[in-house]
């Protein structure tokens, strides 16, 4: 018996962090998926390969899946699909993967509920499910985190963008650990705030809106982070956000931030690719991506 089954990672668009505290986010899921393969064990074990994917956490993410009852299946994990250069590029895989292992497990009813369950226990209760929603839902979508509420967008018409690796990983776990040690400043509410008007601005669905609300969003953003010393802006983010705003442009870290993904938008393809020609020494990678309108998925044998 062979059963395969995918899922799509994600990159926040706005929200970061204020999802925490209930504010609003939106996130996109993007076409860059993990799967999980599941084939019969021939000597009864659970066998588990990850390309990819850390060497323990792959049987972790097996564990809180399954409630730690190993199935007796040949499992491969793969995340090749979310790394760049060898290195993680801080797109969602392990609530990708979450997924795609439920549903080849058999899971097609409650996804869902069961993947935030289990993936907050893969993060030892850290963090907010946005990427478990991207992951099982697809799509583009506003998240709020107490009630794991989705609500589908339309993506903007005139509105382009690219996502841009900056090379250095970056630790969601140890960013939200510092956090939770930090005295909270004025800078918290600004951004809960903030992000309902950035949420706000997709709903209208015009470009102009969205883009000319990140100014703000981004210079609130820029606050929080030296307030409560997390760095969002390092590994290169601070400087492509300056050298966006010269253009007319926006660039902000994407989620934690310190690293990863940052998000590059603009009014059209040709301003961006112009825009990373001229800066190719402070731009990473580009991360050839697309929005997923596809959740998790069985996929074909």
């Amino acid at each position: 018996m062979t059963s395969r089954a995918s899922a799509p990672g994600k990159i926040v668009l706005a929200g970061e962090y204020a999802v925490l505290w209930g504010a609003p986010a939106v996130c996109m899921a993007i076409d860059r998926r993990a799967t999980a393969t599941l084939r019969t064990s021939t000597d009864g074990a659970c066998h588990v390969t990850a390309p990819g994917f850390a060497g323990a956490e792959r049987f972790r993410l097996v564990d809180a899946v399954t409630g730690g009852r190993r199935p007796a299946f040949d499992i491969e994990l793969d995340t090749r699909p979310f790394m760049v250069r060898g290195r993680k590029t801080g797109i969602g895989s392990s609530a990708a993967l979450t997924a795609a292992l439920l549903a080849a497990l058999g899971n097609t009813t409650d996804v869902y509920a069961s993947a935030l369950v289990a993936h907050r226990q893969l993060q030892g209760g850290a963090g907010s499910g946005i990427d478990v929603a991207a992951a099982v839902h697809g799509g583009l979508f506003e998240y709020e985190m107490p009630t794991h509420s989705v609500r589908a967008l339309a993506w903007p018409e005139g509105l382009a963008c690219r996502a841009i690796w900056t090379g250095v990983p970056s630790s969601t776990t140890d960013k939200l650990a510092r956090l939770a040690s930090a005295e909270p400043r004025p800078s918290r509410s600004a951004l809960s705030r903030a992000a309902t008007r950035m949420r706000d601005a997709w709903r209208t669905g015009a470009a102009d809106r969205i883009l000319e609300e990140y100014i703000d969003y981004v210079g609130v953003l820029r606050r929080f982070s030296v307030d409560h010393d997390l760095g969002i802006f390092d590994a290169g983010h601070d400087e492509l956000t300056d050298a966006a705003m010269v253009d007319d442009l926006v660039y902000k870290p994407a989620g934690a931030g310190g690293g990863d993904i940052g998000m590059l938008f603009g009014r059209d393809d040709a301003a961006l690719d112009a825009f990373i020609d001229r800066h190719a020494a402070i731009v990473g990678s580009v991360v050839p991506c697309a929005l997923d309108l596809t959740g998790v998925r069985l996929e074909p044998q």
